[in-house]
């Protein structure tokens, strides 16, 4: 059975591993020189998530220079609505702007049944990576994902990126019934994307609810909790054995609830996030993933080292992925992630 020889693998599905399998958000990307040479040929950010050979590439990256135990397809959550009709670019300094998607006629002109052709350069890449793993890495497992509905929500209808999506949340509130059906409509192509991710190769999936720890318990339920799970049933009628992260970022004590009702098997900690309280309180059977301050990459040294073992300890005796509690930042030092390598093999 191939999950047998992949660490990763086995974590996800609930058995506690030691040392325990790593691997970085946002592992592949701008702190890699490797990966900045490759940005500079594709031209535009689109055009990489888009095109097969450079974002094949650009994944397997980090997997030659630490050997992580998951490579993460390089693409972007905002390929959903990329692939919906909706006009999307990435201005230099600016991150993504989109044309925004704040009333009916808005939500009207999505194309859902296009998202399939619109997604096949993503998906060929993921059957690239997948065959390039077989051969350079064959003990690390391939990860697919795409965002949860309310971060990508936030986006589409603020228009940009931010840190608070008010339009988002006002939309939520003042007119619900327009929310739910920009909601609906994400997951179902959701789940088309990832099925169609897991049937070109991809062997476990994650949904990034990166922005959920914006929203009142109450609103978490409907617009995180909900829509998750929605995705997750679906996704386990087809697959049932694939296995699911979830990331409700910021979500605090909800993660308890997230962990009990959408119905992933691993749920990811964020940075400020106690690892500690998180193994007492989130039921066993469900693994964790985390949680390592991406500051502490940067800094390096003693404080990296100390910080990594801290969280270790924390998990020690329990389904378990190393990973940071968001992306690695462009200034991280490349030496200073192989020596976080170093430290976590070590256990």
């Amino acid at each position: 059975m191939e999950n047998a020889s992949k660490p990763l693998l086995r974590a996800l599905s609930g058995e506690a591993l030691w040392p325990p399998p790593f691997w970085l958000m946002r592992q592949a990307g701008r702190y890699l020189p490797e990966y900045r040479l490759l940005r500079a040929q594709a031209g535009d950010f689109i055009s990489l998530c888009t095109t097969p050979e450079l974002a094949a590439e650009v994944t397997l990256q980090p997997i030659r220079r630490y050997g992580m135990d998951g490579a993460i397809l390089f693409s972007d959550i905002l390929m959903v609505p990329w692939a919906l009709g909706q006009g999307l670019r990435y201005a230099e300094g600016e991150g993504p702007l989109l044309d925004p998607v704040r009333d009916a006629a808005g939500l009207a002109a999505l194309q859902p049944e296009a998202v399939r052709a619109k997604v096949a350069p993503i998906l060929e890449t993921v059957a690239r990576v997948r065959a390039g793993l077989a051969q350079e890495a064959p003990r690390t497992a391939l990860i697919g994902f795409a965002g949860s509905p309310f971060t990508v929500a936030c986006y589409m209808v603020d228009g940009k990126g931010g840190k608070e999506f008010a339009e988002t949340r006002r939309l939520a509130y003042a007119d619900p019934a327009l929310f739910g059906k920009l909601i609906r409509l994400l997951v179902e192509a959701t789940v088309e994307y990832l099925l169609a991710q897991a049937e070109a190769g991809a062997e476990a999936l994650m949904l990034f609810d990166s922005w959920a720890g914006l929203l009142p318990p109450a609103q978490f339920r409907r617009w995180c909790i909900e829509p998750s799970n929605a995705i997750v049933r679906a996704i386990r009628k087809v697959h049932p054995e694939i296995p699911l992260i979830g990331f409700p970022r910021l979500a605090g004590p909800m993660i308890v609830e997230y962990a009990q009702r959408v119905g992933v098997g691993t749920v990811a900690m964020d940075t400020a996030m106690d690892p500690r309280w998180a193994a007492a309180s989130v039921p066993p059977q469900i693994a964790l993933q985390g949680n390592l301050d991406p500051q502490a990459v940067v800094a390096g040294g003693p404080s990296l080292e100390a910080e990594a073992r801290a969280i270790l300890a924390a998990m020690r005796g329990r389904p378990f992925v190393f990973n940071l509690g968001h992306g690695i930042v462009p200034p991280t030092p490349p030496e200073h992630v192989a020596a976080l390598a170093r430290i976590i093999r070590i256990g």
